[in-house]
């Protein structure tokens, strides 16, 4: 199986447009990324995501509008090593 990687041919942006198309299309998908969204991940690109990353999909409604916000600038020595280092993703 491969590592949970971004290749040169598939950008973060990428896999979460196909993912976010899938799941509007296929509602058992749709339901799996939301229940496991790293078993989702897995079955449309055979990746396994590590165990210390924390995927959480949240769905917006009419009533419910989801925020993402980029990573603290206030970040401690280790995970600065871990965003340079490629550590972090973003799906």
């Amino acid at each position: 199986m491969t590592a949970f990687t971004q290749s040169e041919n598939q950008t973060a942006e990428d896999m979460r447009r196909q993912l976010t198309e899938k799941a509007a299309e296929d509602l058992a998908f749709r339901e799996q990324l939301v229940s496991d969204p790293k078993g989702a991940i897995q079955q449309v690109f055979g990746i396994q995501v590590p165990d210390d990353i924390v995927i959480r999909v949240h769905e917006d409604d009419m009533h419910t509008l989801n925020l993402v916000l980029p990573p603290s600038p206030n970040l401690d020595e280790e995970q600065l090593e871990k965003v340079a280092g490629g550590l972090y993703y973003c799906v």
